[in-house]
């Protein structure tokens, strides 16, 4: 038994009774969904318990991701039996409409699934949050939530082995797992200063992970384009703003088009500008039809949680958010700068 069993309530005993209790009826409808723009914990998380639940016995479960992936998680086990409601809106509003109970993992407001929002609202089926992210929001009817893990990937581990079954742990389980943690840590260098997640990690080693090949699937499977479009990215479109300790990239549609930008390719771009010395907050501006994606990094205690909510209509961690400007570009741009030189908070 793992030490953070030991009295430490990190996950409120009575909410985990009731969760066992839930998945006690294996005949349900069972519907697991990830925020819009999954990453590996999103995707690690879902297909994590996706595979545990069919341990269990479970026949009708479908795992849902609101929109496409980068091609570099593919490889998890259970990946080929995730629906992309962007590809079969119609089919997926079925799922959720008949499922009789709807786990969502990685995110803890419904917007957060955007063009699923609406169906997750209006569903009948019981609604289980299992989220480590901060403020979680009202609507759901079981909430299991802490914010001092480093993934959903980890507590979604926690779960399994509080309900007592760790043995149905498989190493694919334990793959999908694993690659939640590593990403979300960005490979233990934040967010992974509690002895717990390494000690998870471990357990979930024993069970087969292969933690060095994992890292070459997830981060050694960059394509020729993903590489030139960070090349130019750093060398054509960094910039560094040194009296507000703070560096930036930005990237246009026509940018993106020209290094024929797939799902992915500028996943962990943004942290090359946090890299910097002397520089405490990092962002990464993206152009989209008809909005500009924010992504913000910090280091310290400078809340980019806070930044992304109240000028980006977004939200995160402290130091990893992200949010959405419908301004332009140029517009964008020019209101960051201006902020960020007179300070705010």
């Amino acid at each position: 038994m793992l030490a953070y069993f030991t009295g430490i309530d990190i996950l409120e005993k009575e909410r985990i009774k009731r969760l066992q209790s839930l998945l006690e009826n294996k005949e349900q409808r069972v519907v697991i969904v990830a925020h819009t723009n999954p990453d590996g914990d999103a995707i690690g998380s879902s297909l994590g318990f996706y595979g545990y639940l069919q341990q269990k016995g479970f026949s009708k479960v479908d795992v849902i991701a609101p929109n496409k992936y980068a091609s570099f998680l593919h490889w998890m086990p259970g990946n080929n039996d995730v629906r992309i409601a962007t590809d079969d809106p119609e089919n997926t509003l079925k799922i959720i409409a008949q499922a009789d109970m709807i786990i969502c993992l990685d995110f803890n407001g419904f917007g957060r699934a955007e063009q699923l929002e609406k169906p997750l609202l209006e569903s009948t089926a019981f609604k289980v949050m299992i989220d480590h992210h901060p403020d979680p929001e009202n609507g759901f009817d079981l909430v299991l939530s802490d914010t001092s893990v480093s993934s959903t990937a980890e507590l979604v581990y926690r779960c399994i082995t509080d309900m007592g079954d760790e043995a149905l742990i498989t190493k694919e389980i334990a793959e999908c797992l694993y690659a939640g943690i590593v990403t979300d840590t960005g490979s233990f260098s934040f967010a992974c200063n509690n002895p717990a997640t390494y000690e998870v990690v471990a357990r979930l080693i024993e069970k087969g992970v292969d933690g060095a090949y994992l890292h070459r699937l997830i981060y050694s499977t960059y394509t020729e384009n993903r590489m030139r479009l960070l090349g130019y990215s750093l060398s054509e479109k960094l910039q560094v703003i040194p009296e507000a300790q703070t560096a930036f990239i930005s990237l246009t549609k026509k940018d993106l088009e020209r290094f024929h930008h797939n799902e992915g390719d500028t996943e962990g771009l943004v942290n090359y500008a946090l890299d910097i010395r002397d520089i405490r907050l990092a962002a990464l501006f993206m152009e989209k039809e008809d909005h500009v994606k924010v992504s913000l990094r910090s280091v310290g205690k400078l809340d980019v949680n806070r930044l992304a909510r109240n000028y980006y209509q977004g939200g995160g961690h402290v130091n990893a958010a992200g949010g959405k400007s419908f301004l332009t570009m140029n517009d964008t741009l020019e209101a960051f700068i201006a902020l960020v030189k007179k300070g705010f908070e």
